[in-house]
C-alpha cells in the first residue's frame, strides 16, 4: 500500500493514488462510473475553477472563512481554472445527473492544494476541508450549472463566433470575386434560370449571418447564473448576500455581462437555455451541412460531374484509383454537423427528461453542447482556411492559396446551353407556348433561341432582348 494512501468520508474509508490530490468521494466515482472515458473539457474545467475562486473571495469579504484559508482556496482554485490540475479531474460524463462527482472532485483537489499552501501535506482535509470551506453557501445543483453557462459562453464568445464571421467573410469574398460567373440555377436538381455564381455565395454567406445573430440572440439566456440557490433555489445555508456577490466577482473575472438568474427556480429545475442554445447550433449545422453539400456538388467531377468551381486540392483521395482527389473539406464539415444535429438530439432528450426540482442530466448536456461550440468552431476555421479562402501552397504551385475557384468556361457553356432560358418568353408568347418551345429544344438538341426562331413567334430583335442570359439573373451585386 506504500503507493496509496487512506482516505474517508461519511461512508468509511477508501484508498487513493498517493500521488493525487482529490480525495474520497472522487475515488468512489471513479470506480463506479468507468463508462466512457468522455471527462469536461478544459473550458469547463476552467469555469468550474474561476466559480470556487469567486466563492472564496466573496465567503472571506463576508467573514464565513478567515482570511488565509479564502486566500489559500482562492489560489487553488485558480490554479485548477489556470489548467495546472487538470490531470487530477479525473471522472467520466456518465455519471450522477447533477454532476455531484465533479464538483467534489474540485472540492476535494482544491481543498488538498489549499492545504499544502498554509503548510499542509498532500491529501489532507484539515484544516481546509472540501464541503465546509470549499463548497461554503454552495451545491452542486447551482455551482456545475453556473459552470456550464460561463463555459458555453467562453466557448461562443471566443471561438465559435469569431469562426462563423471568419467564414462568413470567405464567402462574401468569393460573392464579390465570382459577381459576373454567370452559371446555370438549378432547382430539384434540374436546370432553372440562370443565375451568378457570385449570387449562391452570397446566399451562403447570409446563412452564416443569420446563424450568427441567432446564436448572439440564444446565449443572452446563459448569462443567467443560478450561483447563490444551492440545491432548489431557496438559497439555504447560503449567505443572503452569497449570490449577488457572486454575480460581481463573476462579471470580473469570467464574463461581465452574467447577471443573477430572474427565478431560481427555474434556473435550477429547468435547463432551457441550453437547449436553446443547442438549437441554434443545430440550425447552424443544418445550414452548413447545406453549404458543404453544394459546394461537393458544384465541384463535382472534374470530367463527368458539374465541374462548375473547383476546389483546392489538399491530399490524395483513393488508395485504388490513381490521381484521384477528393472534396475532403465539405465532407469533414457535413460529418460535424451531423455530430452537432446528434448532439442536439442529446441535450433535447435531456432538457425533457429533468423531473421536478433539479434536472439530472447535466453533464450529458453539458458534454454535447460543449463539444458541439467547440468542433463547429474548429470546423469553421478550417473550413476556411483550406477550402473557400485559401488552399496549400505547394513547391510547383506556390501560388494556390486562393480557395475555391470557378470554371469560367465550364459555367458559360452549361447556362447556353440550358433550356430555362426559355423561361423569359413567357411574358412574351405566353407559358404553353414556351412549353411547347422547350420540349422541342430538348428533343432536337437545338437551342431555344433557334427554335424561337423558327416557329417566327416573336420578331428576332424581340428574342435578342429577350433571351439574354445577364439579364435574367438580375443584378449581380449583393449585399455585404
Amino acid at each position: 500500500m506504500a503507493n496509496f494512501r487512506k482516505v474517508s468520508d461519511t461512508m468509511g474509508e477508501v484508498c487513493v493514488p498517493a500521488e493525487v490530490h482529490y480525495g474520497a468521494q472522487t475515488q468512489r466515482a471513479l470506480g463506479n462510473f468507468r463508462i466512457s472515458g468522455l471527462r469536461f473539457p478544459r473550458q469547463f474545467i476552467r469555469s468550474l475553477g474561476l466559480v470556487k475562486a469567486a466563492a472564496a473571495e466573496v465567503n472571506g469579504d463576508l467573514k464565513l472563512l478567515t482570511k488565509e484559508v479564502a486566500e489559500a482556496i482562492h489560489t487553488a482554485a485558480n490554479e485548477v481554472a489556470a489548467g495546472q490540475w487538470d490531470g487530477e479531474f479525473v471522472l467520466d460524463i456518465f455519471q450522477t445527473g447533477s454532476g455531484t462527482s465533479t464538483n467534489m472532485n474540485a472540492n476535494e483537489v482544491i481543498a488538498s492544494l489549499a492545504n499544502e499552501l498554509i503548510g499542509g501535506t498532500k491529501g489532507d482535509v484539515a484544516p481546509i476541508r472540501p464541503i465546509e470551506d470549499v463548497n461554503r453557501c454552495q451545491s452542486s445543483n447551482d455551482v456545475i450549472p453556473t459552470a456550464i453557462h460561463l463555459a458555453a459562453l467562453a466557448g461562443i464568445d471566443r471561438d465559435l463566433l469569431p469562426a462563423i464571421e471568419k467564414l462568413a467573410v470567405g464567402l462574401e469574398s468569393k460573392a464579390r470575386e465570382f459577381h459576373d460567373v454567370l452559371k446555370t440555377g438549378r432547382t430539384h436538381l434540374q436546370d432553372a434560370v440562370p443565375v451568378f455564381l457570385g449570387q449562391e455565395f452570397s446566399g451562403w454567406a447570409s446563412q452564416m449571418r443569420h446563424g450568427i445573430a441567432r446564436i448572439k440572440s440564444a446565449r443572452t439566456h446563459l448569462l443567467e447564473l443560478p450561483i447563490g440557490g444551492t440545491a432548489l433555489g431557496t438559497g439555504l445555508n447560503a449567505h443572503p448576500e452569497f449570490a449577488v456577490r457572486m454575480i460581481s466577482v463573476l462579471a470580473r473575472t469570467a464574463n461581465p455581462e452574467v447577471r443573477n438568474a430572474d427565478n431560481l427556480f427555474e434556473a435550477i429545475g429547468s435547463r432551457d437555455a441550453l437547449v436553446a442554445v443547442s438549437g441554434t447550433l443545430k440550425s447552424l449545422a443544418v445550414s452548413l451541412i447545406k453549404i458543404a453539400g453544394d459546394i461537393r456538388l458544384l465541384a463535382s467531377g472534374p470530367r463527368t460531374g458539374l465541374g462548375e468551381i473547383s476546389l483546392p486540392e489538399l491530399q490524395p483521395g483513393s488508395s485504388l484509383m490513381p490521381g484521384k482527389v477528393n472534396p475532403v473539406m465539405p465532407e469533414m464539415m457535413i460529418q460535424v454537423c451531423a455530430q452537432v444535429i446528434g448532439n442536439d438530439a442529446a441535450v433535447t432528450l435531456g432538457g425533457l427528461l429533468g423531473q421536478l426540482d433539479l434536472n439530472a442530466m447535466i453533464p450529458l448536456m453539458a458534454h454535447n453542447i460543449l463539444q458541439s461550440i467547440s468542433i463547429l468552431a474548429a470546423a469553421c476555421r478550417t473550413f476556411d482556411d483550406k477550402c473557400i479562402s485559401h488552399g496549400p501552397a505547394m513547391a510547383d504551385r506556390p501560388d494556390n492559396v486562393n480557395g475555391i475557384s470557378a470554371n469560367r468556361e465550364r459555367c458559360r457553356m452549361l447556362v447556353e446551353s440550358s433550356l430555362m432560358s426559355v423561361t423569359a418568353l413567357v411574358p412574351v408568347i405566353g407559358y404553353q407556348k414556351a412549353a411547347e418551345i422547350a420540349r422541342e429544344s430538348w428533343q432536337t438538341g437545338k437551342t431555344i433561341r433557334q427554335v424561337a426562331g423558327e416557329k417566327q413567334l416573336v420578331s428576332d430583335n424581340i428574342l435578342d432582348s429577350v433571351i439574354d442570359l445577364t439579364s435574367m439573373a438580375g443584378k449581380s451585386h449583393h449585399k455585404t
